[in-house]
């Protein structure tokens, strides 16, 4: 990085930078992080029946703390479900990595998610880059104000039938099959408390097919260590593959695991192509 990007980074204009590239409201705190905020007033959600005000819960943040070479940011995005694949195309364009997916809450209505993020560089790219993402849910919204409960588009039968034969050619593997869906699993192999283990505790990468050759629907779950992550929720959405989940499934791991939930439709050997790809993706030196 040019010398004079970072004396900037680090000058007295870092407030000014984080405000300029978010246009969002900066708030400075005692240990010189700026902090940002976006109130998701925009949707009512209720919880358990009751109405949830957005101080209790609904607020997006992001803190930009100065590193060597830029900052370093953390933070968190309220997104509803409509929203997800939106937030994360965008943050994956601008420079920032998604760290995790998951709920906050349950009886919620609509359903209310919590996609983490993180990065490393140049204050201003990391500072677009928030915007960016919180610029792409407000697109979303603008564009219907109410959350959608689907992702759109045709709806494969859940009574169809799969020729697994291609699949198995794509994927490298034999699956298992019962009540129509075809399903592929691949252990993997770790420690939990100094205690070695496998497929069997549940260290597998899965993909399981419902549908047709034609119309599939695929969904599954990803075991990846910390450097694996990005790769392959880069890989799975480049094939237009939905992520749904991004957390971790245990404690005590050696090394430590995270999980990636997904789901997608279109023709079963393409959805396939997209597993191999992201598999692909994994296995490739960091």
């Amino acid at each position: 990085m040019p010398s004079h990007l970072h004396a900037q980074d680090n000058s007295g204009n870092f407030e000014a930078l984080v405000f300029e590239a978010s246009h969002a409201t900066v708030t400075m705190t005692e240990d010189g992080v700026a902090r940002i905020g976006w109130t998701r007033d925009d949707v009512e959600v209720m919880v358990d029946g009751m109405r949830l005000d957005p101080p209790a819960g609904l607020g997006s943040w992001a803190a930009f703390k100065p590193v060597d070479g830029g900052v370093m940011v953390m933070g968190d995005t309220v997104v509803f479900e409509d929203e997800i694949t939106a937030a994360m195309d965008a943050a994956l364009a601008n420079g920032l990595s998604v760290t995790a997916l998951h709920n906050h809450f349950i009886f919620d209505d609509p359903p209310v998610y919590f996609m983490h993020i993180g990065g490393h560089g140049e204050t201003a790219r990391m500072a677009a880059g928030v915007k960016a993402v919180w610029d792409a849910i407000k697109e979303v919204r603008a564009a219907s104000p109410t959350p959608r409960r689907s992702f759109g588009g045709t709806t494969p039968a859940a009574d169809g039938t799969i020729n697994a034969a291609p699949l198995s050619d794509t994927l490298g593997a034999e699956p298992s099959i019962g009540d129509g869906v075809v399903k592929y699993t691949f252990a993997r192999q770790g420690r939990m408390h100094g205690i070695d283990i496998g497929g069997s505790m549940g260290l597998t990468t899965w993909a399981a097919f419902s549908g047709t050759d034609d119309l599939a629907a695929v969904d599954g779950d990803f075991i990846m260590t910390e450097d694996e992550v990005q790769p392959v929720l880069r890989a799975l959405r480049q094939k237009g593959i939905h992520i749904v989940a991004l957390h971790n499934h245990m404690i005590g791991g050696e090394p430590m695991f995270y999980f990636l939930h997904y789901w997608g439709v279109g023709p079963a050997k393409e959805l396939a192509a997209a597993i191999a790809a992201a598999r692909n993706a994994q296995a490739e030196p960091g």
